[in-house]
This record gives structure tokens, C-alpha cells and sequence, in this order.
């Protein structure tokens, strides 16, 4: 459905907007408190109470979003004025339904539908031209392993639908691939299908966040977000910085950028919508190439250093909701420039249980702030919450964000326990 342009914001509770997020986590909570700053009500619907973006909703519903009659009855008595789904583990089919039914959802049902499946979602970005590493796909551990040797090794295997890089496995040689194909099976969704990549030697991986909005006339516009970078660990996200890179050849870098920004509006426009989009991508310096890998039609958790990097109401939280409710992002360019040198680094769970208590001497450091998420429970390897510092560089900004993550420590009952995971790190 067509968004028009909003020129009036109300009052809670009165006749204000409102809006209602399928999925309540950190991610969800950060967009919510944006929508708040407008004068936005607030509807949260997650799996579990007391989840994070129910903590700052202006009401809640804990629910199994993977049934209709449930999804529609809060929709129904709510009335949104948009549907915002944060996470994939939710009744795709009720999203068309409500669309139909002539409720926004955003960025839409289609875009949703195409995001939260890889193979879906790889066809979709191979069909605007933009370059990709080779694929296959299997669904059993013979074609698995017959895809593996086609795509030769090291590659990456993926369940097609998954989050947070649950399921995913590196595979170094033959060795890996019954171990690989069991791996699959802590897929957050579906593993009855497995995408098998060609693994790319990338210099850097980026997110690019991009957002379609209706402008005051009522047509369509995009802006993009100056790339960050970010790496993981198991497929999960670990630190992010922003902007992506510094000293290198200044004509090498804005090359690149543009074949980025030329994908990233060719994804968007496959996709569909209106909302802020994260698109991943590797970025090959030495040969100068850029190659899609996935998008997510929300908020990505990369994003987080945003908050941190970005203008006053340009985090990507802002953005899209200032996207989906209908008001423009005004900016002098095409492309929003970071106003400094920020990162991210991530605060890791090595215990479990609930309630957990944190420790943080010695973590607040100048320009630096320690978010903690507000998830009840924890467990082995969840993410806590996220460290955000700014520095004049790059690589200061990362070191103060990794070393003020290492001085929290999380107590669950068993004693306060530090991060233990070193890898990738200064």
C-alpha cells in the first residue's frame, strides 16, 4: 500500500500515531524510544514478558506471534497506524492478511516474506544485477555435501532461515560438512534447506543502511547511510564502526561506496517499502569489488554504533521511524555523513539465569556510554547489551568500546563472570 505524508503528530493515549511492533528486543526498543521523542504511542508484542521494548511500551502483549487468531486480535483492538515486525519468527501469512485488510506494514508483507527466507532473498538481489559470492543449495546431507564440493572449500554454510548467525558453520575442508550440516539445526526457523557460499577473502564487511521515505509532495525518495563496518564471531555480530574505513586512497574508497549505494538502491527497490533497510556486503580492496550478501527489512544490530556516529535524529532507529510514520529525512545530500569516529562492541553472556546483575567498574570511560539491554534472562554466548564509544579515529573509538565491554562483568546467581571471547580483538 501507498504511505502518505504525515504532517500532524498528536498525543499518547489521545490522537497520536500509534505503533505496533511484532518483536520486542533491543533493536525494537531503540526504534520505540525514537517514535516516543515524536509523540508516538507505543504497542509491543514479543514471545516472552517483560522483554526489553516492553520495558518503555506504552503497553504490551506477550504472545505466540506465530498464531493468527492471536496476531489479529491485538491488531484488531489496537487499530496501528503501522506494523512493524523486528524479528522472523512470526505468522508471515497474517502479514499479507492485514495488508489486505489495509493495515501498513512495514517496510511491507512482501519485503518481509523475502527477507526472512535466504533463498528468497538471494534470488531477489541476484535479479538486480548486483554481484554475489557462488551458491548452492541442499536439502539432505548427500546434495549438502555435493554442494559443498561444488563450491569448493573454505565456504559457509547457512540454514535458510535463521538470525544472529544461529545455524551457520565456516567449513575449512571435507571434514566440516557432517558437523556443518548438524550445525544447521539451531537455526532460528527453518533448516529443511541449506545455502552453501563461496567463501569471500573480503578486506572488509560492511553494513549499509538505506531508507525509502515519502517526502512532504508525497513521492518517494531514498537516502544512504556512509557504510559502517563491522566483523563477527560465529556468524554473530561482535563490533561495528563507523564510517567503515580510514586511510586509504580517498578515489579507491568513494569508487567503492558508489557501487555500494548502487546496490543497496537496486535491493530497496526490489524489496519494496517504506523503512530504513541494512544491507550486508563484503568489500574486496585489493580487486576493488563489492558483493551482496544479505538484507534485513529493519534495524540492523550493527546499527547500534549509529547512536553514537550519527546526527542528532539520524541513528538508524530514527530513521526508520521516521520512515514508516510517514515524515521525511531531511538531509543536504544523498548520503548522511557520520559526524564522528564511533564504535560498537558488544557485551557477552558466560552465564545463565535470570536477572542478571552487572558489574561495571572502570567501563564508563570519556566519551563512551554502556547500554544494557534489560533482557531477563541470560545464558552462554547472549547478548547483554553493547558499548558505544567516539574517539578521533577509528581505531581509538574501537579500542575504548572493546576495552570498557571486557570490564562488565554478569552475575545470574553463580558469581560475576567477564567475556572470555578474544578473538578478532586488539
Amino acid at each position: 500500500m501507498s504511505l502518505k505524508p504525515r504532517k500532524i503528530l498528536g498525543t499518547p493515549y489521545a490522537n497520536g500515531a500509534k505503533l505496533l511492533f511484532l518483536g520486542a528486543g533491543e533493536l525494537g526498543k531503540e526504534t520505540m524510544i525514537e517514535a516516543q521523542r515524536m509523540g508516538i504511542e507505543i504497542v509491543a508484542v514479543d514471545r516472552y514478558p517483560n522483554a526489553p521494548g516492553m520495558q518503555v511500551a506504552h503497553r504490551s502483549y506477550p504472545i505466540n506471534m506465530k498464531s493468527e487468531r492471536a496476531l489479529m486480535a491485538i491488531v484488531e483492538r489496537e487499530r496501528p497506524d503501522a506494523i512493524i515486525p523486528e524479528i522472523e519468527a512470526i505468522n508471515i501469512d497474517t502479514l499479507f492478511k492485514l495488508e489486505e485488510n489495509g493495515y501498513f506494514v512495514a517496510p511491507c508483507a512482501e519485503a518481509v516474506w523475502t527477507a526472512m527466507h535466504r533463498e528468497r532473498l538471494r534470488e531477489a538481489i541476484v535479479s538486480t544485477g548486483a554481484r554475489t559470492s557462488r551458491y548452492e543449495y541442499a536439502t539432505d546431507l548427500e546434495s549438502f555435501r555435493k554442494a559443498c564440493d561444488t563450491i569448493g572449500y573454505p565456504c559457509v554454510s547457512k540454514p535458510i532461515q535463521s538470525s544472529s548467525g544461529k545455524g551457520s558453520y565456516f567449513l575449512k575442508s571435507k571434514k566440516d560438512v557432517e558437523k556443518a550440516f548438524k550445525e544447521a539445526e539451531k537455526a532460528r526457523g527453518s533448516y529443511a534447506k541449506i545455502i552453501v557460499e563461496e567463501f569471500i577473502d573480503f578486506d572488509v564487511e560492511i553494513t549499509e543502511l538505506s531508507v525509502k521515505y515519502v517526502n512532504e509532495k508525497g513521492k518517494d525518495e531514498s537516502k544512504f547511510v556512509r557504510p559502517l563496518g563491522h566483523y563477527q564471531i560465529e556468524g554473530d555480530y561482535h563490533s561495528s564502526w563507523h564510517p567503515w574505513i580510514e586511510g586509504e586512497d580517498e578515489k579507491t574508497v568513494r569508487k567503492i561506496e558508489k557501487e555500494i549505494y548502487d546496490y543497496s538502491q537496486r535491493i530497496m527497490d526490489k524489496l519494496g517499502g517504506y523503512g530504513l533497510f541494512a544491507h550486508e556486503m563484503f568489500v574486496d580492496l585489493k580487486k576493488g569489488k563489492v558483493y551482496a550478501n544479505e538484507t534485513a527489512c529493519r534495524p540492523h544490530d550493527t546499527g547500534l554504533v549509529t547512536m553514537a556516529s550519527m546526527p542528532l535524529g539520524y541513528s538508524e532507529f530514527a530513521l526508520h521511524a521516521k520512515a514508516v510514520l510517514g515524515l521525511p529525512v531531511k538531509w543536504h545530500d544523498r548520503v548522511i555523513e557520520p559526524r564522528c569516529c564511533a564504535a560498537s562492541h558488544v557485551i557477552i553472556s558466560h552465564t545463565e539465569g535470570w536477572y542478571p546483575q552487572y558489574s561495571v567498574a572502570g567501563a564508563f570511560d570519556d566519551d563512551t556510554n554502556v547500554l544494557i539491554f534489560g533482557k531477563p534472562e541470560t545464558y552462554p554466548e547472549r547478548r547483554m547489551g553493547v558499548v558505544l564509544s567516539c574517539g578521533t579515529t577509528v581505531e581509538q573509538a574501537r579500542r575504548k568500546a572493546q576495552a570498557s565491554a571486557h570490564k562488565v562483568k554478569i552475575d545470574a546467581g553463580q558469581g560475576m563472570k567477564g567475556q572470555e571471547i578474544t578473538e578478532k580483538h586488539y
